[in-house]
């Protein structure tokens, strides 16, 4: 019985919260910006329901999943590949 010793490389929890950080603040201010003009005079947990959802939903199928795609190679501590 033959063991391998492929060792993946182990992502870096504080690069990829930096690159969400980067992604997601503008995103959500923005968010609030068409928000909160809709939403005048409602009660603040209103307007958290109405933000959680989008927010949430937005980062789990698009800004996280795109920035794991087009940042892998920071997120993993590997040096960046350069296109042909």
């Amino acid at each position: 019985m033959s063991t391998e010793n492929t060792s993946r490389p182990i992502p870096s929890k504080l690069r990829l919260a930096l690159l969400m950080l980067a992604a997601v603040y503008p995103f959500v201010t923005a968010i609030l910006y068409v928000l909160l003009p809709l939403t005048e005079g409602w009660p603040i947990w209103a307007r958290t329901l109405i933000l959680a959802p989008v927010m949430v939903l937005s980062i789990v199928y698009a800004i996280a999943p795109a920035i794991q795609r087009r940042f892998s190679w920071f997120i993993l501590r590997q040096p960046r590949a350069m296109a042909a």
